[in-house]
């Protein structure tokens, strides 16, 4: 993705290898487990249908902890950048700004952030694709998890 410019219709980030091949085996694993747990219950089958559902949660607690890891540093990184680039009045009110709201934020051009945010604001704007959808000159974000 770093190659291409970025926009709202292809910012999010698919990890061929995790969202196409880890994650579907293993739920494909977990049925199989099942399968044979319902065929045949033994110990061993159980055994397997819950160590299936371990893996499985094993991998969405990964991604969910970098998912978390980077909104804590995309919370930080908005809150400094949009303290440096608003206007006085409106760099008061950068506390105000929830976590969902800065990470629409992220993507507006130092250009048109201030518009935005005070937009975003004044009309309570939370869902952050309703705030990316906004954005023109949009700053591409490579770097995500």
């Amino acid at each position: 993705m770093s190659a291409e410019s970025q926009s709202f219709a292809n910012h999010r980030r698919w990890v061929p290898g995790y969202h196409f091949v880890v994650f579907p085996l293993l739920i494909i694993n977990f049925g199989f487990a099942v399968g044979a747990a319902i065929r045949g219950p033994t110990t061993s089958t159980i055994v397997a249908v819950l160590t299936a559902y371990a893996l499985m949660a094993v991998a969405a607690y990964a991604r969910t902890f970098a998912l978390t890891v980077q909104n804590r540093v995309i919370r930080l990184e908005e809150r400094l950048r949009l303290e440096a680039l608003l206007p006085d009045e409106l760099g008061a009110r950068v506390p105000e700004f929830s976590t969902k709201q800065l990470i629409g934020l992220r993507f507006a051009g130092d250009g048109e952030v201030a518009a935005i945010a005070r937009r975003v604001l004044d009309e309570g704007i939370e869902r952050p694709d309703d705030i990316k959808k906004l954005v023109t000159d949009w700053r591409a974000d490579h770097l995500r998890v």
